[in-house]
Formats: C-alpha cells, sequence, structure tokens
C-alpha cells in the first residue's frame, strides 16, 4: 500500500486535473473527459493519468490527440494548482475500462434473455 503522502497527492492531481479538463475541454469536439485514476511514481516526479473520453469513436479519438498534443500545458496548469517540490511529469493513457465493462454486461443481458423459456 503506498504512503498517506503519496496516496494524498494522486488525489490532489485528479481532483486539479479533473477541474482543468472540465474548464478547458470543449465537450462537442472531444467528448467528455473524466479521470479515473492517478498512478504516482515512488519519487513523485512522474504520473501517468487515466482518461476515460465518453463520446464517439471520433470524440475519442480527438480527445487522445489533445491529450497528447496539450501534454505540456495541462502539467503546468496542475502545478499551479497544485503545490508542490517538482510537478510531476504526466502521461495520459486513455482508460476504456468502463465501455468494456459495458459491453460485457450487454452480452451478459443478451444471453439471459436468450436462456429464458417461452411463457
Amino acid at each position: 500500500m503506498p504512503p498517506l503522502r503519496q496516496e494524498r497527492v494522486r488525489e490532489l492531481i485528479k481532483r486539479a486535473l479533473s477541474e482543468i479538463l472540465r474548464r478547458e475541454v470543449d465537450v462537442q469536439t472531444y467528448g467528455m473527459m473524466t479521470i479515473h485514476d492517478v498512478g504516482l511514481a515512488r519519487d513523485m516526479h512522474s504520473a501517468v493519468v487515466y482518461v476515460g473520453i465518453l463520446g464517439g469513436e471520433t470524440q475519442r479519438r480527438q480527445g487522445a490527440e489533445y491529450l497528447s498534443q496539450n501534454r505540456g500545458r495541462l502539467q503546468s496548469l496542475c502545478g499551479k494548482e497544485v503545490n508542490l517540490k517538482y510537478t510531476p511529469i504526466l502521461q495520459f493513457k486513455v482508460d476504456d475500462s468502463v465501455e468494456r465493462g459495458n459491453r460485457v454486461m450487454d452480452i451478459l443481458d443478451q444471453l439471459g434473455d436468450q436462456g429464458e423459456p417461452a411463457p
């Protein structure tokens, strides 16, 4: 289990980036972005940010491009909101676990519908 300080820093980064994305990102173009988790290195010099993008396939693709192209700017904005000695170097990963979970639930629902006997 990570130390308490590391947990607090992860949560601060998660909240700050959530607010930054809410303010900065156009939902119509890039889809709705949510921060699922932040993986922070032990030395707290780098972080992997898992982002969920809700929207169409085009919006998800454009959203991923936006995150990679604006990584430095988003990192700078995060550094201004989270007061740390070193601002972690951010790496964004698109997390599609929600979509995969929904797909599994749809498959289970379909299997359940097929298995029911006719009245």
